[in-house]
This record gives structure tokens, C-alpha cells and sequence, in this order.
């Protein structure tokens, strides 16, 4: 089971693990992009930023903070994404971003399994796709 229950999501930042969420496909200036939403432990809170990047396409490239960020503000702090907010507890930061982004109370994910998800993402794109003939 990937996606993480409410209560293991909140331990998971207990025990200083962050947990993110794939959030999509966008279109920014005409150029195709992703986004995902993180929630990180800083210092004893909790720190919610919206990662933008361009999209590859490309089913074999899950290493999402690797990707060139089309968001102004993370150009100068390449993999951080855009800071959205910061908690002082676990469950206020998990629906702080719920919140903030739009993201589902059952679709977080543990650190760095985004990509998984945004794999999934380009797979069943390309399998709805039309096909030719």
C-alpha cells in the first residue's frame, strides 16, 4: 500500500520523515508541467511548499526534485519548491496543505514516493490516449 493513513502520516513527521503528494498535471505559459506538495520537518514545524516543474513525459523518470522548476521563486533554491506555510504540529500542517493546494486527505505519500505516483500519471495518460487508425 503506497498512500499513507491520516495516523501514519502524522508519524511519519513525528519522526522527522517528510511526506508529499502528487498533485497533477498543469499548463503554464503554454508549457506542460507537474506539481506536488511536500510537508518537511524544520526545526520542530513543518514546513508546506508546491514544487512546479517542468513535465517530461517520460514513465522511466521518477525523481521529481531533479526536474527544471518553471516556478520563478524555487529557481534560486532549486529542489525547495515555493513555501506556502508553516505549522507548529503534524495534523495541522497535513491539512494546512490540503487546504493551500487542493491536495486529498488519502493520497500522501512517504518522502521521495511522489514519483511513483507521477509515473502512474504519464502511464494511464498514454494508455486513455486516442490511438491511431
Amino acid at each position: 500500500m503506497r498512500h499513507l493513513t491520516r495516523q501514519f502520516a502524522v508519524n511519519a513527521l513525528r519522526r522527522g520523515i517528510g511526506i508529499e503528494q502528487f498533485l497533477g498535471g498543469a499548463e503554464i505559459d503554454g508549457e506542460p508541467a507537474i506539481r506536488w506538495v511536500e510537508i518537511s520537518p524544520a526545526d520542530g514545524r513543518y514546513r508546506i511548499s508546491l514544487h512546479t516543474v517542468q513535465d517530461p513525459d517520460d514513465d522511466r523518470f521518477g525523481d521529481l526534485p531533479n526536474l527544471v522548476s518553471i516556478d520563478p521563486v524555487d529557481e534560486a533554491y532549486i529542489g525547495e519548491g515555493r513555501q506556502l506555510g508553516i505549522s507548529e504540529d503534524e495534523a495541522g500542517a497535513i491539512s494546512l496543505a490540503e487546504g493551500l493546494t487542493g491536495a486529498h486527505r488519502d493520497r500522501w505519500v512517504n518522502h521521495a514516493m511522489a514519483g511513483e505516483e507521477y509515473i502512474d500519471f504519464v502511464r494511464s495518460r498514454r494508455d486513455s490516449a486516442p490511438k491511431p487508425g
